[in-house]
């Protein structure tokens, strides 16, 4: 369960990363609309990483949790915000993918 509740977490990194992008490209109230919706996934994503790491070693929770919104954000990029897909960015997302399931693997 709490393997799930991490990887929710890790989504919601995400989510407060792709509304900071937003917040960024955007004026006036849709701004701060923005900014708002990246409060509420950072305090939940938050909660969920607290959660989390009362059962699972913090070391490995918070590499995974970064490592889902990092990898995450990057893809966020690249579909939605039109930032290049070369080679070495995709080469180096793989094995940021292959060392979270790795860490899960050697985890209690």
């Amino acid at each position: 369960m709490n393997w799930l509740l991490l990887i929710l977490g890790g989504l919601f990194e995400i989510g407060f990363a792709a509304c900071l992008g937003k917040v960024k490209e955007t004026t006036g109230l849709e701004s701060k609309l923005w900014f708002g919706g990246f409060l509420v996934c950072l305090a939940i994503s938050m909660f969920l990483l607290i959660k989390a790491s009362k059962t699972l070693p913090i070391g490995t929770a918070y590499a995974v949790w970064t490592g889902i919104g990092a990898v995450g954000t990057v893809l966020i990029g690249i579909f939605y915000f039109n930032e290049p897909a070369t080679f070495w960015r995709v080469f180096f997302i793989s094995t940021l993918i292959f060392s979270i399931v790795g860490l899960k693997f050697v985890s209690n």
